[in-house]
């Protein structure tokens, strides 16, 4: 068996990015009130028994919080945590080596595992439910099966496309957790916690505005701050406040309603050149320039929950509010009949 994969890492206190912002326990994690205290209750109970956490599964639009929340839970089961990507484990080798070498009650997370290859699936399935992993040893007439043990351990698989993750994996995991965008309300507490980190001074109206252009997402939260950081301290007096916020914005070119460019863009590419849709997502990519996997994950939701874009059985169509945000006229009758 092979030695770590080049992008397998146990996570310290140094190895995350963004790691002075993210928070360590879950009383430190705030919003998604009922996910903390559910996971709560869970950790409580394994650690009573002195068991292992039972295998996790998370999924929700990238930026949510999902690697935080892996990384949260080993620090209150007080164990290690392996960190790694699915598209990284190439063979079942890559896997078995990380597998075998974790320690009693490790985490072990693994991102975009929707993107996990057949053969690595079935090899989890044998390790989740039996901590066991099937191996073969020799070639040909002679190769014979070995059954090799494995440590108690916590399989955390995060995915922003939980549907498609194969049904006999997904059934395997016995904490399903789904992690929705974020109220302004959550997000102003996640500004003034990240501010306060950071030691930026900024005004009540600068976190409203703030909380209110992030899209519903902590990542993009965070990131804004440190922008509005940069604004206020070469072209302000170092305070973020609200004409900070609307330059800063401005310039990054994203609106009060959080859109930016490329959100834009879609919208205007669907209402100019298909007529407001309905348009399928593999042309819509190709016309925007994305990846349809991009589009769908990482526009798509937003422009959705928002009500700027709408999904319909024939493909993509912008609303009456996405050409409000284009400062255009609303939908034809013949547009509203195919809602």
């Amino acid at each position: 068996m092979s030695d770590e994969h080049p992008l397998d890492a146990r996570l310290g206190d140094d190895d995350l990015p963004d790691n002075a912002l993210r928070p360590r326990r879950l009383d430190e994690f705030l919003g998604q009130k009922e996910i903390k205290e559910n996971l709560r209750v869970f950790v409580v109970a394994a650690r009573e028994r002195e068991e292992s956490l039972d295998h996790v599964f998370l999924s929700g639009p990238p930026g949510l919080g999902k690697t935080t929340l892996a990384t949260i839970l080993a620090h209150e089961m007080g164990a290690d945590i392996r960190v790694t990507a699915a598209p990284a484990l190439e063979k079942p080798k890559d896997l078995a080596g990380i597998l075998t070498t974790l320690g009693d009650g490790s985490i072990f997370f693994i991102d975009e595992i929707h993107r996990l290859r057949p053969a690595l699936e079935e090899m989890l399935y044998v390790a989740m439910e039996d901590r066991e992993i099937d191996w073969v040893i020799g070639q040909g007439p002679s190769a014979r099966t070995l059954r090799v043990p494995l440590p108690r351990f916590t399989l955390v698989g995060a995915t922003t496309r939980p549907g498609s993750v194969a049904a006999p994996l997904f059934t395997r995991f016995g904490i399903t957790i789904r992690i929705d965008f974020y109220s302004p309300e959550e997000l102003s507490q996640i500004v003034r916690r990240s501010a306060g980190i950071l030691e930026v001074e900024l005004t009540e109206e600068a976190v409203d505005m703030l909380s209110r252009t992030c899209r519903g997402t902590p990542r993009i939260a965070n990131r804004l701050l440190r922008r509005m950081r940069d604004f206020a301290q070469v072209l302000g007096n170092g305070t973020v406040d609200r004409s900070i916020v609307t330059n800063g914005m401005s310039r990054l070119e994203i609106d009060q309603s959080g859109l930016e460019r490329q959100d834009r863009h879609i919208l205007r590419t669907i209402a100019e050149k298909f007529g407001g849709g309905p348009v399928g997502a593999e042309t819509l990519a190709i016309s925007v320039g994305e990846e349809i996997e991009s589009l769908e994950t990482f526009y798509e939701p937003f422009l959705i929950q928002q009500g700027f874009l709408q999904r319909t059985a024939r493909g993509r169509m912008i609303t009456e509010k996405g050409y409000g945000a284009l400062g255009r006229n609303t939908l034809d009758e013949e547009q509203r009949a195919l809602f």
